[in-house]
């Protein structure tokens, strides 16, 4: 029988090799990380136009010639922060709007203080948000503007356009929660159980450590291993760096939230699911669907494990609108507006949309019984066989909507959520 023989040799050889690519690696990333790394956030010019409290306005300086005729106002969530959409120049939802022609405003809410707890849905939908309407149709000499919502500040812009229809021409949702009678994600499970008087009593503004921490644990493993393993084997790559570190930033620059709002979005809509059911109480008046008439697009993800499409997907179906459209992309919570593959993709298909609706002369209201006085509490329902008739609603995919050529740094930016 032969004896095997071990090739010392080629072990000592390979050893060797990989010590020094090891050290060269090394060397490399110290350059990277005690060098200047270009971090900064939101660099896309603006004024402010409107200021309450905490809560501004951002007017964006116009990139080329406005080709719009109604301006856009963007509603982020009131959980972390608006510059999400503008994370660096070249990937930036901001820009890609600009690019395209739209008047463009976003909302900032401010970082909330211990005077802001008492602030519920009322004061910021009927409050903030109905004042910075009211100011860009002033300024744009405009009956109407075109809404987005992201999240929670989805759920708001539903909210709103339900309540005061006559001032939004054209209404798009993103990732936006509306369905909360869904146990698909971790999140409404808690929500479901969650003794929110305690919390908010106990706390007034929900600490946003205490959010962050709550994020980190639907996914521990994807969010507090895999990704920093996915920066120490990229950690001499620099572009790689700097995205990282964005992310990172935008992450942890998290607002409280103000105790009244969480109250209500866990009692009305996590536990109640109050908004499908035409039984949400916003300032005394009823939040009616049927009076949501305005062309709707509604986009989620696929793979978002915090607002599944579950918790999506069946807004098209509650509102009075005969032109609605479902667009449903392979990706997560956060991968729709930061990844290089769906920033190529997203913003165009809104801008498209739009540009479609831009010109269109209004749809005349639809009979709805009304009683004498205009409140929105006293909108009587439309029964189904009416609702469907003519209605032009759409379920989109991904492959439907547009061809994309996949991401190379989906590690750096899709890690987020």
């Amino acid at each position: 029988m032969s004896q095997v023989k071990i090739p010392v040799d080629l072990i000592l050889s390979k050893m060797a090799d990989n010590a020094e690519k090891v050290q060269s690696r090394a060397h490399k990333a110290s350059e990277v990380l005690l060098g200047e790394l270009d971090t900064d956030l939101a660099k896309t010019p603006y004024d402010v136009v409107y200021r309450e409290d905490r809560v501004q306005l951002k007017h964006y300086r116009p990139r080329t010639k406005i080709r719009y005729r109604t301006p856009l106002l963007v509603v982020y969530a009131l959980i972390n922060r608006e510059t999400m959409l503008d994370l660096q120049p070249g990937r930036s939802v901001v820009e890609r709007f600009l690019d395209a022609g739209i008047d463009l405003y976003m909302i900032d809410w401010g970082y909330p203080t211990r005077k802001d707890r008492f602030l519920g849905f009322d004061e910021h939908i009927n409050g903030y948000m109905d004042d910075i309407v009211d100011l860009i149709r002033e300024r744009n000499e405009t009956d109407k503007i075109n809404l987005m919502g992201i999240c929670m500040g989805g759920t708001f812009s539903v909210i709103y356009s339900a309540l005061h229809p006559e001032k939004i021409k054209n209404l798009v949702t993103t990732v936006t929660p509306t369905n909360f009678d869904t146990k698909k994600g971790l999140l409404h499970v808690w929500m479901e159980h969650i003794d929110v008087d305690r919390v908010v009593d106990t706390f007034g503004n929900l600490p946003a450590d205490m959010m962050n921490f709550g994020f980190l644990l639907l996914n521990p493993a994807r969010l507090m291993i895999d990704k920093y393993v996915g920066f120490m084997e990229n950690i001499d790559n620099k572009q790689f760096v700097e995205n990282f570190v964005r992310m990172d930033k935008w992450i942890f620059d998290s607002p409280d939230l103000p105790g009244e709002v969480f109250r209500q979005f866990v009692k009305d809509c996590y536990q109640g699911n109050k908004l499908l059911k035409n039984q949400l109480e916003v300032g005394g008046q009823r939040v009616d669907l049927n009076r949501l008439t305005m062309p709707l697009l509604n986009i989620y993800g696929k793979y978002d494990h915090l607002v599944p499409p579950e918790a999506c997907e069946k807004l098209i179906d509650h509102v009075g609108s005969k032109d609605t459209e479902n667009l449903c992309l392979n990706t997560g919570h956060i991968g729709i507006y930061v990844s290089s593959k769906y920033q190529e993709a997203f913003a165009p298909k809104i801008a498209s949309w739009l540009k479609a609706r831009d010109g269109m002369p209004e749809r005349k209201p639809r009979s709805i019984k009304t009683a004498a006085t205009s409140s929105a509490a006293v909108v009587q329902p439309i029964s189904s066989k009416k609702k469907a008739s003519g209605k032009r609603s759409r379920n989109t995919t991904e492959e439907d909507a547009f061809q994309v050529e996949p991401a190379s740094d989906a590690k750096a930016m899709g890690n987020a959520r």
